[in-house]
């Protein structure tokens, strides 16, 4: 399980905004952390918040400890970042074959353009399933 802290900074009906305290993992520090918090300030410099399911009640002010499933930030990573990379060289790779450089070129684009779709299409199918989902721990 991966979790991060942040603060509840608005509440509404069964819903809390959550500001994030850090961003990544928080385990910057540690051996073997890679950096990312330093990365994620440095590109990012807004708090990010985010809206979520309140079922505790918590109440604004309070410091909450947000936890999401083992597996699915890596899962996510590959879904979003290697999946498309790889789709697009697979594209470029068979257009090369086929027509060389302009070849190479529209299959990259197309490649991009699959992966875009295949992204889509995982956004959707995972949008419902609770298991993919942060929530926030006692």
């Amino acid at each position: 399980m991966t979790d991060a802290w942040g603060t509840v900074v608005a509440v509404d009906e069964q819903h809390a905004t959550i500001r994030m305290d850090e961003t990544g993992c928080g385990r910057c520090g540690e051996p073997g952390g890679c950096g990312g918090n330093h990365a994620g300030k440095l590109l990012c410099s807004t708090p990010r918040t985010f809206r979520m399911a309140n079922p505790d009640g918590r109440a604004v002010g309070e410091r909450v400890r947000i936890a999401i499933a083992a597996g699915v930030l890596g899962h996510s990573a590959v879904k979003a970042y290697v999946q498309p990379l790889l789709l697009l060289l697979a594209g470029s790779l068979a257009g090369s074959a086929v027509g060389e450089e302009p070849g190479a070129i529209g299959g990259a684009l197309a490649g991009l353009v699959v992966g875009w779709l295949a992204l889509r299409r995982a956004q959707q199918r995972y949008r419902d399933d609770r298991r993919q989902r942060p929530s926030i721990e006692a």
